[in-house]
């Protein structure tokens, strides 16, 4: 189960870096824009290009963070706590996963970004090489009909990673002046090959628990499709809390000028 959270949590941490963003009902302080964040025109033919350079350039500085743009450490990334609950279908679980930490987001590549000025929308593409992640967990319910329960440390690896991200916002007017708001996020993503361990299964029933960890691996596909709805869910409601904090400090026409 942790293999489809933790890839969730990267594309968050990836695609939180790129989005121009601004929380509601918040009023904005008067901030100059940081030296690496670089500034595009929308009126440039090669935007799409240079909102891709943008983020480039951010990428020495995503390891330690950018306090700046609200942007935490990600190296590793660190999420305090993830509720989820899934009731139905042959996955039906409730699960805590607390103290993550994930390793590998800030070796992402972009593939591509498309941003819609017109329908304030924004797409991308992005590439993942490996991720790791680890954190304590609680679980109880069944998996493909199995029953599972268990309270301990959760590790998984996961590679060859691909996620199509679309952002769509609306802008907003505070103080005479426009910002960008995400309204919506939607996220579709395929893992080349995922590995899962959980520790402390069953009470500490080692056969049970080895087997229970064999059978994850093992069906680790199956499970992805059964429980994407909720993880997607999951993805979009921690992305906005995340972009809410990013870019609020700087009006639509600094960040993206005409």
């Amino acid at each position: 189960m942790n293999r489809f959270v933790s890839r969730s949590f990267a594309v968050l941490c990836v695609v939180g870096f790129y989005s121009v963003s601004a929380i509601p009902g918040v009023k904005p302080k008067d901030n100059k824009l940081p030296p690496m964040l670089k500034v595009c025109h929308k009126s440039d033919p090669k935007v799409n290009e240079c909102v891709k350079q943008s983020i480039e350039q951010l990428r020495p500085y995503l390891v330690q963070g950018i306090p700046e743009l609200s942007i935490p450490p990600c190296e590793p990334l660190f999420i305090p706590e993830v509720v989820m609950n899934q009731g139905k279908g042959s996955v039906a679980v409730q699960s805590t996963y607390s103290n993550i930490k994930i390793y590998g987001p800030s070796q992402f590549v972009l593939k591509s970004v498309k941003v819609d000025f017109e329908k304030d929308r924004m797409r991308l593409k992005v590439w993942l090489p490996f991720l790791h992640m680890n954190s304590e967990y609680t679980i109880d319910g069944r998996i493909l009909m199995l029953p599972i329960t268990g309270k301990g440390f959760s590790e998984g690896n996961y590679t060859d990673i691909e996620a199509t991200a679309v952002v769509q916002g609306e802008k907003i007017h505070i103080d005479g002046k426009t910002y960008f708001n995400v309204v919506d996020f939607f996220c579709d993503f395929n893992i080349g090959h995922a590995s899962v361990y959980l520790t402390d299964l069953f009470d500490g029933d080692k056969e049970l628990g080895d087997a229970m960890n064999l059978f994850l691996n093992d069906n680790w596909r199956n499970v992805a499709q059964e429980i994407k709805p909720v993880l997607e869910e999951t993805v979009a409601n921690l992305f906005k809390k995340f972009a809410n904090k990013l870019f609020h400090k700087y009006p639509l026409d600094e960040i993206l000028p005409p």
